[in-house]
């Protein structure tokens, strides 16, 4: 009973915080109403707010408010604008949690860093709600979404700043002591999903210094990391037969092969500046790293791979499937023309 009526305290706490953040944002439309000096302007201001139009001043305006917050209310306020707005996929409450508390630097995760949900809201000001019947945490509506995407000026480097949120939270010694048998993140660390299927989307479009170093430290014997199995489902459902059939799949999924899927040169030429590998050296499925980067279409990654004197760029899977016949399959033009260049190439093979 007592947890039934702590839960219910919460709740109301948290839809009271809701409530006041959300009439600081009508406060201002209603500000920015005002500043017209005739009642035609006024109305005409009024109208083109209710189409959705004309917010953007009070948008920036409360953004400007929530960076005037004092004490670390700024950036938990920003922070969680950044991973709402620039997420690749909707997150939910926990999730964004475990994102804001993470520290860049940690080597493990601190629980009493995690800020309440109830806290992350109200220092939003207003620009960030939750969805009862899912959890997921979303701007308050669409034209939020867009203004903060084209406002590129508002954030600094918001990619690069997630992909070290990512990559520490990977590298986190609890992390990185999960067994590759679990077949999903463990509930007290859902974040680890998200983390482990995009810090590469977010690296490929900003990658610092700091993301650079974290990524080539998970990338060292990430076929024994929980976050190699994550990428590979997601990838699709048909690897979970994969997983079942061979125990652990991600076995033979190597950092090269990591890098080569996710298509980031810089960290791939370092990885093979780092130390010796074995560049034909194949998954359980028969698939070199060389393989994934020609099934992703990446061509840069594509053509530092053909660049290296050992490379074979006509292996078979063990279905019989060629980097050529990925490439075509999935539509990749610039690799197949790449690869038909090359004369160790077999464009007549065929599939199992």
């Amino acid at each position: 009973m007592s947890s039934q009526i702590g839960l219910y305290q919460n709740t109301r706490k948290g839809n009271s915080l809701i409530l006041v953040a959300r009439f600081l944002l009508v406060s201002l439309n209603i500000d920015a109403i005002l500043e017209e000096v005739t009642i035609y302007k006024r109305r005409k201001r009024l109208e083109e707010m209710t189409k959705g139009k004309g917010l953007g001043e009070a948008y920036t305006a409360t953004v400007t408010r929530i960076k005037s917050q004092s004490g670390s209310k700024s950036r938990l306020g920003i922070q969680a604008l950044i991973w709402i707005s620039h997420s690749e996929r909707p997150l939910k409450a926990l999730e964004l949690c475990q994102a804001l508390g993470v520290e860049r630097g940690e080597t493990d995760r601190n629980t009493r860093n995690l800020p309440a949900i109830e806290t992350v809201l109200y220092c939003s000001l207003g620009l960030i709600t939750i969805e009862a019947s899912s959890s997921t945490v979303r701007l308050v509506h669409f034209t939020v979404q867009e203004h903060l995407s084209n406002a590129t000026s508002l954030f600094h480097s918001p990619h690069s700043l997630m992909a070290e949120v990512c990559l520490t939270f990977l590298n986190y010694q609890c992390v990185r002591n999960l067994s590759t048998a679990l077949g999903s993140p463990p509930v007290s660390a859902p974040f680890v999903r998200y983390a482990s299927c995009y810090w590469g989307a977010h690296a490929r479009k900003e990658l610092s210094q700091g993301a650079k170093s974290l990524a080539l430290r998970l990338l060292d014997g990430y076929d024994k990391h929980i976050s190699s199995k994550l990428l590979l489902i997601h990838e699709g459902d048909w690897w979970w037969h994969r997983f079942k059939k061979y125990g652990n799949a991600a076995e033979g999924f190597t950092g090269l092969h990591g890098a080569a899927y996710l298509g980031i040169v810089e960290i791939l030429g370092s990885l093979l500046e780092k130390k010796e590998w074995d560049v034909n050296s194949t998954d359980v499925e028969g698939n070199t790293g060389f393989a994934w980067a020609a099934r992703k279409g990446h061509e840069d990654t594509v053509r530092v791979l053909l660049a290296l004197p050992d490379i074979d760029p006509d292996t078979t899977s063990v279905d019989g499937r060629t980097p050529l016949m990925w490439a075509a399959a999935c539509g990749h033009k610039g690799v197949v023309e790449k690869l038909l260049e090359r004369t160790d190439v077999n464009p007549d093979r065929r599939a199992k």
